[in-house]
């Protein structure tokens, strides 16, 4: 099952990150984090089905620093290629989206899109922040 949420700064798509990362009680999961101009689309795809316990508490969690998210047609595509194996630069080009991440939980790919888009902004958007 797929969880996805959108955030609306690096901050908190961060912060789940590191939840992932951390947790004990949750299975592996493969992370795609997506920017768009108003904010952040995270999907979790869990390598399990989490037990309902487990699923009450994560979408505890995330129902406190997020919304829950219907996909629009292209970011579902979008979504379907990269489980398909495609390229994150194909896909990217194909669609017109910033894919920050697809993979295991990690924050350094989150970190540097900040840092490269704000350097080549000048400032520090909102959903950056």
């Amino acid at each position: 099952m797929d969880y996805i949420y959108f955030l609306g700064n690096a901050s908190l798509c961060l912060r789940v990150v590191e939840y992932l990362r951390n947790s004990t009680e949750l299975p592996d999961c493969i992370l795609t984090v997506i920017h768009q101009i108003d904010g952040w689309i995270i999907r979790m795809k869990f390598t399990q089905i989490l037990t309902l316990n487990q699923h009450g508490n994560f979408t505890a969690l995330m129902g406190e620093i997020g919304i829950c998210y219907d996909l629009q047609p292209r970011i579902n595509q979008v979504c379907w290629e990269l489980d398909a194996n495609c390229s994150a630069l194909d896909v990217m080009r194909r669609y017109q989206v910033a894919i920050v991440s697809h993979g295991e939980p990690d924050r350094t790919e989150i970190d540097l899109f900040r840092e490269q888009f704000t350097k080549g902004l000048g400032y520090c958007p909102e959903t950056l922040a």
